[in-house]
């Protein structure tokens, strides 16, 4: 889910070593730590930690110097492993099986309710209350972990989508960013006639995250859950339907993007900004320091705003990012400890500044944006302002994993369905999900 800025980070950190070989089972690191209830180096427990790989370009120094000051504040060892995201799942649900779960674990925020539900995660909500820390958390991320009063994860960092456009097409042409929806589609159209050569807006049908902002800014919702606990498909109600009409209107009526976006993704749609083709895309906070990386000059020509809303203010957009979990350590207090150091205070500074991200805590977060950098302040206005997420169940990952949302785009801005019937399809197939 988590995407890296500037390239990814290649190390791994205090391997599990037994009679001079590393020890491997079924692919994965084995248990070295508190589970096992060997010592570490320093004589105390130690905790296995698993990080994904590449939201910190160097992790490296980040690593070394969170090992040294848990040291120094516990008396315990950390031992650290990078995983891939794109193994990250099966790794962890192989490892419930096996037994070998770490520790502490970084988890993208759709994985809390499954791995909660699985009975593989610690219910927090008593350490975050216990340490009043509650009310100073991003409420996307927080809402994200929560599951029937449980709450399986705290929140990490986070990235949030705002529409990010070229600031020097816009000088160029005396443009000024769109506030509503309405001048989101007068901005395209002008621009069509003064840059006939770049794609005012493209609605990308292959990313759900794009769609979102406009049926949550419709007053529409993705699901809902009913009073029984369970959940049902939202996206074609009345509200839902406005926001996708308008959002693929601006392809399939106003000609504002072009037939190749039907199928992009998002870092296709990022590509085409990059590569002078596209004029304005909704996309993440991440993307930013990827434009700048590759070519400075960049920094003068990107302007961002949040999602405007219908007839003002703000458009909700979906708070992605990572919580850290504990996965039924057998050092709870310590595990804790960890957990409370790397997502408070000087750390979790630390580590939104290295990788691009925000922290989740909105004191910290209200810092980014007092800041007042033009590149970073606009996103941050948006999570603190209009953060959304998605629902909370372990049911719609299974939704995402059919790319539901992604069909129904598809098949309207190929002409092959109305919204009405797409939308009507999609929450027949959400319900059969939900209902399985």
């Amino acid at each position: 889910m988590r995407q890296s800025s500037r390239g990814r980070a290649s190390i791994t950190v205090f391997r599990c070593l037994a009679t001079g070989a590393a020890v491997l089972s079924l692919g994965l690191a084995t248990a070295c730590g508190g589970d096992d209830g060997d010592d570490g180096a320093n004589g105390g427990p130690t905790l296995d930690v698993w990080i994904m790989e590449g939201t910190n370009p160097d992790a490296g120094p980040y690593v070394a110097e969170l090992q040294a000051a848990f040291t120094e504040r516990t008396g315990a060892t950390l031992e650290v492993q990078f995983i891939q995201w794109a193994d990250a799942h099966d790794r962890f649900t192989t490892a419930m099986a096996g037994g070998e779960l770490p520790d502490v674990a970084e988890i993208g925020t759709t994985w809390a309710p499954e791995f909660g539900a699985a009975g593989a995660l610690t219910d927090l909500a008593e350490q975050i209350e216990a340490d009043g820390l509650g009310d100073d958390l991003v409420p996307g991320l927080y809402e994200a972990a929560q599951v029937d009063g449980a709450v399986y994860g705290m929140p990490w960092y986070a990235g949030i989508r705002a529409l990010m456009y070229r600031s020097d097409i816009f000088a160029e042409h005396d443009l000024q960013p769109p506030t509503t929806w309405q001048e989101l589609r007068e901005v395209a159209r002008q621009l069509r006639v003064s840059e006939p050569d770049m794609i005012p807006f493209p609605v990308s049908g292959g990313s759900e995250y794009g769609l979102y902002p406009f049926v949550w800014g419709a007053g529409g919702e993705i699901a809902e859950q009913t009073g029984d606990g369970q959940w049902r498909s939202a996206i074609n109600a009345p509200e839902a339907v406005e926001g996708i009409e308008f959002y693929t209107s601006l392809a399939t009526e106003d000609g504002l993007s072009v037939a190749a976006a039907e199928t992009w993704l998002e870092t296709d749609q990022l590509e085409s900004f990059q590569n002078g083709d596209s004029a304005m895309v909704i996309n993440g906070n991440w993307t930013v320091n990827t434009l700048i990386a590759d070519d400075p000059a960049w920094a003068d020509r990107i302007g961002v705003v949040p999602v405007p809303g219908r007839g003002g203010g703000f458009s909700p957009s979906f708070v992605g990012g990572s919580l850290l979990g504990e996965f039924g350590s057998d050092e709870p207090e310590l595990a804790w400890e960890l957990i409370r150091m790397m997502t408070t205070g000087e750390h979790a500074a630390a580590w939104a500044e290295q990788s691009g991200y925000f922290p989740g805590q909105q004191s910290l977060l209200e810092e980014v944006q007092q800041e007042a950098d033009p590149l970073v302040a606009p996103f941050a206005q948006a999570m603190l302002e209009a953060g959304a997420s998605l629902p909370v169940t372990d049911r719609y990952g299974a939704i995402q994993g059919e790319q539901v949302v992604q069909g129904m785009l598809q098949s309207i801005l190929s002409g092959d369905r109305s919204v009405r019937e797409a939308a009507d399809e999609a929450a027949a197939a959400m319900d059969e999900t939900f209902g399985g």
